[in-house]
């Protein structure tokens, strides 16, 4: 009978099981253990940590515009004098040493333009801490998009690898039954050429698995990062609780976008305020304590002496015509300061729309997560169904190779879609501003042991 030719499919879970056999045995890392060696190895990461250091200490330095100025002098002096006298006619040479030292202190008193820049230190150094932030989630969002691809070429390599095997099962039986005359000659074209193809396919998604390995090594810093693999229980992130709108207002405010425009449109504001202030007068405390000490005299006198002047005084100054580049540099500043309120506009914008695109998205990858769980279920009974037909004479092989094909394509997809619906969880944090490393503490827990 034709049904002793057929060949029972294998589960899917065996097959994966087999196609990965051949992969080196090395010890799997969760998605927070890749994400912690990222920290310590992604060059952009670095490099807006480094930044963010580099504007501390820059907005600091705004501190000496503010804060007592205090010197220290000292000079030493050696002369030699020839003094001439007349009546009656005298010359004298005489050596003599002046030494003076003094500690002089300049204390702003009142001074709007540093003042202006002091105030512009501590938003800049705001601004920095809005880019780290930035480049934190940006990390986040990268390494486990990286994780995932990885883990969707092996879906999708095991995938094609057990296909290939029952399609080459389904060729073995075809060919068996076009030789006892049970079939024609096209069962086992349709199954050779559909085995071909499924060859083709393959080779295709080895190289591509081979690419997305080396972008997440390249990434975590690590030497072939072997992602743990989601536990096969189906289970998932619940979807959000919060509806949209509250969502895209979390955004409007927490975004690092937003958060970097709010901050640059106060600093280009700090700026007008510091230009105006060319206009202003500035005063300033100053004191002053100095000792000269003339050993050996001076050049009309020749005993030593030894004096100590303090001094104490307000210097007060009032700028009157700069050629006109105080009134100039008010106008560059205020036009910077409304392209800044113009850009700030637009960030919130724009974060408002990624955030209802990472809400929608998110929202539809959970239902189509069910649906293809679904699809799977229909798949399979439609290969059963499909198989048993061909085994009592009902559908012809290429019924079974497409059931074949369409029961695969749903479980690769079905297995994508899960991955898909975890990365718009995370972008739907990043775009809120949200996202944290405490986020991956969820997903960690639905990968396998």
């Amino acid at each position: 009978m034709k049904s002793a030719l057929i060949p029972r499919l294998r589960p899917f879970g065996l097959a994966l099981a087999a196609s990965l056999a051949c992969v080196p045995q090395v010890q799997a890392q969760s998605l927070v253990q890749i994400y912690e060696a990222a920290r310590q190895h992604d060059a952009g990461f670095m490099a807006a940590k480094a930044q963010f250091e580099a504007t501390l200490a820059k907005a600091n330095q705004a501190l000496g515009g503010i804060l007592p100025n205090i010197a220290l002098n000292y000079s030493y002096g050696r002369s030699e004098a020839s003094v001439r006298t007349f009546s009656p006619e005298t010359t004298t040479s005489r050596h003599y040493q002046t030494e003076s030292g003094a500690v002089t202190m300049a204390q702003p008193l009142y001074r709007p333009a540093a003042w202006a820049t002091y105030r512009q230190g501590g938003r800049q150094l705001l601004l920095a801490a809005a880019q780290f932030e930035a480049a934190e989630q940006d990390l986040l969002v990268r390494v486990s998009q990286a994780y995932f691809d990885v883990l969707t070429s092996e879906d999708a390599l095991a995938a094609l690898r057990a296909q290939k095997t029952a399609v080459g099962e389904q060729l073995a039986a075809a060919k068996r039954n076009f030789e006892v005359g049970a079939s024609p000659i096209t069962g086992v074209r349709d199954a050779q050429a559909r085995y071909d193809l499924t060859v083709a396919q393959e080779i295709a998604a080895e190289n591509d698995l081979r690419v997305k390995r080396l972008a997440l090594d390249l990434v975590s810093g690590l030497t072939q990062a072997a992602p743990k693999r989601l536990a096969t229980t189906g289970r998932l992130i619940a979807a959000p609780k919060e509806d949209l709108n509250e969502w895209v207002s979390q955004a409007e405010s927490l975004n690092p976008g937003v958060k970097q425009a709010e901050l640059a449109r106060e600093v280009a504001q700090l700026e007008v305020d510091k230009q105006v202030a060319g206009h202003k007068p500035t005063v300033d405390l100053q004191f002053n304590y100095s000792q000269v000490r003339n050993v050996g005299g001076t050049l009309v006198s020749g005993l030593t002496n030894y004096a100590t002047i303090p001094t104490a005084q307000v210097v007060a100054s009032l700028p009157l015509f700069a050629g006109f580049s105080t009134q100039y540099k008010i106008q560059e500043a205020q036009s910077l300061a409304d392209k800044a309120q113009a850009d700030l506009l637009g960030a919130r914008r724009n974060a408002a729309q990624a955030t209802r695109t990472a809400y929608l998205g998110f929202v539809a990858g959970l239902s189509q997560v069910k649906a293809l769980e679904a699809a799977e279920v229909s798949s399979q009974s439609s290969l059963d169904a499909n198989k048993l037909g061909y085994s009592v004479g009902v559908n012809i092989n290429i019924d079974v190779l497409n059931a074949q094909f369409q029961f695969f394509q749903t479980k690769r997809d079905l297995t994508k879609a899960r991955h898909d619906a975890l990365m718009a969880s995370l972008k739907l944090r990043q775009a809120a501003g949200t996202l944290t490393p405490q986020d991956l503490e969820p997903i960690n827990q639905l990968l396998a042991p």
